[in-house]
């Protein structure tokens, strides 16, 4: 068994057990990273409030480190609670010294500004720690999670969690100019607004936008910030992007705020556990919701429930294939072959619509599901009006850069188009992932699942343990895309569960080979559906069970 990567968790300890270092030993656990708890501070507190804060010396602070520094280096240090601008000094000169003795593998820092406590009582953070935290911490963060009101305190700002919701981007914006590289806003203790969804924003190098999950109705949420915080740095200690980091915190905080209990008489602990990775429909956390830039998530916007899309909803195909050809001739060959869900992937515009015609023709005719890759304004304009004969079973592709490229105006009009079209989004990380969910797309790629030559990308290959996760997570049917070429490639990863294989050059070069190869293909699938793991946490899951490798 491999070992775990290591954690340094910077913080306070919580006598009454539910933030501080409390909480980040149990989010590292839910994610299988070793915590080293360092202490900074003790402090004196129950579930109604903190009475007392001691700081720790600098000098005992650098013993700690020295002594993990010997035998535990971190790939990650987390801070908290830190209670004096002395150690706020001592953990940026550590960080430096770190980073110089491994440049090759600089260590992460994620900071989670804890200026004053959720519950109340003695304020954590003088003029001088804030200084410090401006000066010394934010230029060396990799990520940065204050709640709103921390966000405006380190700007030197009122704080406040109240405001217009278009603040939010311009304040970690702001917190990225100081020196913080990634930041995510929370959002659990926003005052009015929305009350049924929690909003983090979140300003990475990989995406930004609003990330969103339904608001748990507790009253016990003690250590919610911390969970949050340490959740994100594991994810970075195991290898993930920022983005991706925050889809897993984000996953794992909700799951801890519905296992939470009464521990006194004021809100009790948030309790992280592994099984926030189990996926919805065997209580786990849901996937959350990415919106597009400044937009809220489409399906938030339009009210849609977890696992119903905003667009026409997609039927998976029987013999679970799903094929990509050039031309509208292709799409008639592959009909006559046996397909029933196809994609046309005609990438120049000139003269595509006759190639639309054909292919929508042929594909309605049939009764076939037809996605068009790319080409949505003359997609739009070659959809046959409703009553015009069988109902047309059309869909669009597209890739995530290309909706984001979209203007707003373009992106209504395309919204507007959602009852009469499917909408098929690829994705190929967790964030990517969490936006084609908030989307309402009809149905989601995951790719690529194996090395491909088709398209040049930077992704790691999904492989199975990926598109096992996207399966179990993803609120709509997940298409398998990427390398995707022999039968035995199709039997591999059909025993993983998606609702459709994607095959582009194993369909052969003409209609020849896609006669001799469509049954052949069929046949893998069901092969490989028939080996298939039992679903859910007492069939096929352990009892931790396993999360996404990085893709980046």
């Amino acid at each position: 068994m491999s070992r775990p990567p290591i954690l340094w968790s910077i913080a306070g300890l919580d006598t009454a057990g539910g933030a501080g270092l409390s909480a980040d030993q149990r989010a590292a656990d839910a994610l299988g990273v070793h915590l080293c708890p360092v202490v900074a501070a003790m402090t004196a507190q129950h579930s109604m409030g903190v009475q007392a804060v001691q700081p720790v010396t600098s000098a005992w602070l650098d013993a700690q480190l020295r002594a993990l520094m010997q035998d535990m280096p971190p790939a990650v240090i987390k801070t908290g609670l830190l209670g004096s601008a002395e150690l706020v000094h001592a953990v940026a000169r550590w960080v430096d010294r770190l980073r110089a003795d491994h440049p090759e593998r600089p260590v992460a820092l994620v900071v989670d500004p804890v200026l004053n406590a959720s519950a109340g009582g003695t304020a954590f953070a003088s003029e001088a720690v804030l200084d410090a935290y401006q000066r010394h911490l934010l230029p060396r963060a990799t990520l940065l999670t204050p709640n709103r009101a921390e966000a405006r305190r380190l700007l030197g700002i009122p704080p406040s969690h109240e405001g217009p919701r278009d603040e939010v981007p311009d304040l970690a914006a702001a917190l990225r100019l100081l020196g913080a590289e990634n930041v995510a806003i929370t959002g659990g203790d926003a005052i009015g607004g929305d009350t049924l969804h929690c909003l983090d924003w979140i300003d990475t190098d990989q995406a930004h936008g609003w990330l969103c999950a339904p608001r748990v109705d507790t009253h016990h949420h003690h250590g919610t910030g911390c969970t949050f915080a340490t959740g994100a740095a594991a994810a970075l200690a195991l290898g993930h992007t920022p983005a991706d980091a925050l889809v897993l915190a984000k996953m794992l905080t909700h799951h801890a705020l519905t296992n939470s209990h009464a521990a006194g008489q004021g809100p009790g602990p948030v309790i992280a556990t592994p099984g926030f990775a189990h996926g919805i429909r065997h209580g786990g956390a849901p996937l959350p919701w990415l919106g597009l830039g400044r937009e809220l998530p489409w399906r938030l916007l339009h009210g849609t429930a977890h696992e119903t899309p905003l667009f026409q909803a997609f039927e998976p195909p029987a013999d679970g294939l799903y094929g990509i050809v050039d031309t509208g001739e292709r799409i008639t060959q592959a009909l006559h072959a046996g397909l029933r869900c196809l994609q046309l992937r005609h990438k120049a515009r000139q003269g595509v619509r006759a190639h639309l015609d054909q292919a929508i023709d042929a594909s309605q005719q049939a009764g076939a599901a037809l996605f068009i890759n790319d080409h949505w304004r003359e997609t739009l304009a070659a959809l046959p009006p409703p009553g015009s004969g069988p109902n047309a079973r059309v869909g669009l592709h597209l890739g995530q850069e290309d909706l984001l490229a979209l203007g707003t105006t373009d992106r209504r009009t395309l919204l507007d188009s959602r009852h009469r079209l499917m909408l098929g989004l690829s994705s190929h990380s967790l964030w990517e992932l969490a936006r084609a969910a908030g989307c309402g797309a009809s149905l989601i790629a995951c790719g690529p699942v194996l090395p491909t030559t088709t398209k040049d990308m930077p992704w790691r290959p999904q492989g199975e343990d990926n598109l096992r996760w996207w399966v179990a997570h993803s609120p709509v049917p997940v298409v398998a895309i990427g390398g995707l070429l022999t039968p035995a490639d199709l039997r591999r990863f059909a025993a993983c569960g998606p609702a459709a294989l994607c095959v582009v050059r194993g369909l052969g070069a003409d209609a020849h080979a896609l006669q001799a190869t469509v049954p052949v293909l069929g046949q893998a699938v069901a092969d490989g559906r028939a080996t298939a793991l039992p679903d859910g946490p007492s069939l096929g899951y352990s009892a931790r069970p396993p999360l996404p490798h990085p893709v980046l």
